[in-house]
């Protein structure tokens, strides 16, 4: 039987957390889709399209994972995707009630879809992507935060 897990997520930009989750996820699961979420409502920095092909580069050596964007309800994209497992990420404990309202909906939704939550290692339960782009705007060395991709990228962002 075939193990394929999805990754939703923003992902703007997709930074060191993001892509030890990843990696470690594609160690246990048979495929990986790191799903980037179209999601006008948060006002990403990058366009979907940006985000999407950020990812992919930086995960590009992951034979068995995938980088799709989407829009709407994470477990149809699941679904659709033949995927039985949502991994989320939990930071801190702050992180927790929020996601764990959202995997009892998920599964209120679509019975046959499983969360699973994955924590980063200790050196990156700080870093999120809100975070790294402040720093980045402002001028700080976010190169411990994002791979040197990314790091490029938010440099030529901070030009225009």
């Amino acid at each position: 039987m075939n193990r394929n897990a999805v990754y939703p997520g923003t992902f703007d930009p997709i930074t060191n957390g993001h892509q030890d989750l990843v990696r470690r996820a594609a160690s246990i699961f048979d495929r990986v889709i790191v799903a980037i979420a179209a999601n006008p409502n948060k006002a990403p920095m990058f366009t979907l399209e940006t985000r999407v092909d950020l990812a992919r580069r930086v995960l590009g050596d992951l034979s068995n994972v995938d980088v799709v964007g989407y829009s709407g309800l994470t477990v149809e994209f699941a679904r659709e995707q033949g995927a039985s497992v949502v991994i989320r990420g939990l930071r801190a404990v702050s992180d927790f009630e929020f996601e764990f309202q959202l995997a009892n909906m998920s599964r209120h939704l679509e019975r046959d879809i499983e969360t699973v939550f994955l924590t980063p290692q200790e050196q990156f339960t700080f870093i999120s992507s809100t975070l790294v782009r402040e720093i980045a705007m402002l001028g700080g060395n976010v190169s411990e935060f994002v791979h040197p991709i990314v790091e490029a990228e938010l440099k030529k962002r901070r030009k225009t």
